[in-house]
């Protein structure tokens, strides 16, 4: 599987931005999708989680409300809607794919990774 992450930029504390990752491979559905983000000096965290199913998703409470994971398993697109970003959200996001059914918030539990998009956040 092989993901890349695009849609990141500089914006306004306030505005929006929408991700999106592109997967490889004909099991795109059958993985569960993620998002994580890394700010300088601090370590990967997680943003949010989506199953296959779409039935399932979870999100970290910094985001919660303002950011939203979906998918397009007949595009093998995942996405993240942020809104009402803030100077917090600076950061560089990578989409992450595990295989399996369990969605999942801790990054070493996911075997895939993109290259990442960087979102700046100005205030």
């Amino acid at each position: 599987v092989q993901l890349q992450a695009s849609g990141g930029g500089l914006v306004q504390a306030g505005g929006s931005l929408r991700l999106s990752c592109a997967a490889s491979g004909r099991t795109f559905s059958s993985l569960v999708m993620g998002w994580f983000r890394q700010a300088p000096g601090k370590e990967r965290e997680f943003v949010a989680v989506i199953a296959w199913s779409l039935a399932s998703a979870d999100y970290a409470d910094s985001v919660k409300g303002r950011f939203t994971i979906s998918r397009d398993n007949a595009k093998n697109l995942v996405y993240l809607q942020m809104n009402s970003l803030k100077p917090e959200d600076t950061a560089v996001y990578y989409c992450a794919a595990r295989r399996g059914l369990m969605i999942s918030t801790i990054d070493n539990e996911y075997g895939y990774w993109g290259q990442g998009t960087q979102v700046t956040v100005s205030s």
